[in-house]
């Protein structure tokens, strides 16, 4: 038995070895947090734990820290990194180049496809950063925030974007992360104006468009994925079809949280004052 389970256990590990080797991209997979799923699974489940249990135990009986002037430094941040994502996923390839339709992985080690490479590796580096977002939340005691929704969003999106900068750095998935940006540079700056105090509520009426802005997001990301799995494009479908399924998801759990906090108030009951879909409140 003994015999037959190191057998099946070495197995697994001479397949996972041969699916590295077939399918990693060679100029990536040295990169900073790329090199093996190792140090993400630490980093996502060091995270989980600290927000889930030892941070809030941590804060159970301490007075919620301010942290006014880290969060502005930390939405400013979040801006120009955004900025930053959107103009270079534009000038490497869906300005003029890339094929909405179908958008194969250039490989190549021409400037344009290394710039798109660079570019999925900084957008993967900013989904780790904004695991400070739940962090935030512990340390400011708004435990109320770390919903599912919150913790999914937060984890799921680094290992979508690991898995593009390992194998993937290019091509069709990658206009997620162009859409996802330009979002975050209207999600942030809300969140900027917001913290800056009550005086600037006024300035905010827009906070409902914001939500649907990421539905839209959705059902474009959802439609560029899944529509491509019915046409003969050199990129993976299984890839297209798990970025269209975690699309809808999202558009399901954003779209629920719309209903509401947008729709379902109107029957007579109060919309969750402050909180946008992500789980920041507007005080942040």
């Amino acid at each position: 038995m003994n015999g037959e389970t190191q057998s099946y256990n070495m197995s697994i590990v001479d397949s996972y070895k041969s699916f590295m080797e077939r399918n990693t991209d060679p100029r990536t997979e040295n990169w900073l947090l790329v090199t093996g799923p190792g140090p993400l699974i630490t980093l996502l489940a060091s995270y989980l734990y600290f927000c889930t249990s030892v941070g809030p135990n941590y804060m159970r009986d301490r007075k919620p820290y301010s942290l006014k002037n880290t969060i502005a430094l930390y939405n400013i941040s979040q801006i120009l990194l955004s900025i930053f994502l959107v103009y270079e996923g534009l000038a490497s390839g869906w300005w003029n180049d890339y094929n909405f339709d179908c958008q194969p992985v250039d490989y190549s080690d021409t400037p344009k496809a290394k710039r798109m490479a660079a570019a999925v590796w900084w957008y993967f580096f900013a989904k780790i950063v904004e695991l400070l977002d739940t962090v935030f939340f512990v340390l400011r005691k708004k435990n109320r925030q770390i919903t599912f929704l919150h913790l999914y969003h937060h984890t799921m999106m680094p290992i979508c974007a690991w898995i593009g900068v390992r194998f993937l750095p290019g091509g069709h998935g990658t206009l997620l992360g162009v859409i996802n940006s330009f979002i975050h540079i209207v999600m942030y700056t809300y969140y900027l104006i917001s913290g800056l105090g009550p005086q600037y509520q006024k300035y905010l009426w827009w906070k409902k468009h914001l939500t649907s802005m990421q539905l839209v997001q959705f059902v474009i990301i959802f439609y560029h994925n899944f529509s491509v799995m019915f046409c003969d494009c050199n990129y993976p479908k299984t890839i297209n079809f798990l970025l269209a399924l975690n699309a809808g998801l999202f558009l399901y759990m954003f779209g629920n949280f719309y209903y509401r906090n947008y729709i379902k108030p109107r029957d007579g009951s109060k919309p969750a004052n402050g909180v946008l879909a992500n789980g920041k409140t507007k005080e942040c």
